[in-house]
């Protein structure tokens, strides 16, 4: 694993835990940070050693969301350059949220206090989070202005519906670790302080599968909701036809006819 500024990365038996490490700016997420984030969301994606990913933050926060000396710099710039330079922050913003997202292995967010804008929109990438009972969300961009542009608007309506997700937009409050759970925000709760060993332990958990039939399987339904039955079921056709090729659907059925074999055998 590579050396980080403002991250840190490591592995334990397949399992990478990414930690957001700018505690004292409550992990706010800077592009000096948005850049190794990126490098190392990359990096385990192509790692066949990694199974399963936890992402959480050091400190008392999860994430508070984009840096302000990033607002301050906005401000400051030139009028005839502040559409561009949004622009282009913008693309690397998706970036990461998109690394994220389409990860071809299990996601887990620890959250382990407050995640606040992008901060909470980051934890939504994952596929799942496991939240402190001291954690919290605030999807906060209306308070300066701003619309959710780290994937809130598409991953918030799919967790919670969509009337939950404008209320939550539009005056963005605060949701308490016990109100995420129960609208479907957070999908586990853990005692404060545990959260990362909860996470870690069920991304163990889903890192025993088929690494192929997990990924195969994510890209599918990552696009369930946007795509017709048919369209579906054809990419289903497609991946299962690539499962039957994998080695670890020959291993497992090899294993399986043995054990079968043996089984008549013990029988006779």
């Amino acid at each position: 694993m590579a050396d980080y500024e403002f991250i840190k990365l490591q592995s334990d038996r397949g399992v990478a835990t990414l930690t957001l490490n700018r505690p004292e700016k409550r992990n706010a997420i800077s592009d000096p940070m948005r850049a190794e984030l990126i490098h190392a969301l990359e990096s385990v994606a192509q790692d066949r050693a990694v199974k399963a990913l936890v992402l959480t933050g050091a400190g008392k926060g999860f994430c508070a969301g984009g840096d302000i000396s990033g607002m301050q710099r906005r401000m400051d710039a030139p009028a005839g350059e502040v559409a561009f330079n949004g622009w282009s922050r913008q693309q690397r913003v998706h970036h990461a949220v998109s690394l994220l997202f389409r990860m071809p292995k299990p996601t887990i967010a620890a959250v382990n206090g407050a995640a606040a804008g992008l901060g909470a929109d980051t934890a939504l990438s994952c596929d799942f989070i496991v939240a402190s009972e001291s954690a919290s969300f605030t999807w906060s961009y209306i308070a300066r202005g701003l619309i959710p542009d780290g994937g809130g608007m598409y991953f918030l309506p799919r967790r919670v519906g969509l009337a939950r997700a404008k209320d939550l937009i539009y005056s963005g409050r605060k949701v308490a670790a016990d109100e995420a759970f129960t609208l479907g925000i957070a999908d586990r709760l853990a005692p404060a302080g545990d959260e990362l060993k909860a996470a870690q332990a069920w991304a163990a958990e889903l890192a025993q599968g088929s690494a192929t039939a997990l990924a195969l399987s994510k890209s599918i339904l990552d696009q369930s909701s946007e795509l017709t039955a048919d369209q579906i079921f054809a990419m289903g056709s497609q991946a299962q036809g690539i499962c039957y090729t994998s080695t670890e659907h020959r291993e497992s059925v090899t294993a399986f006819l043995a054990k079968m074999a043996a089984a008549k055998g013990d029988a006779k």
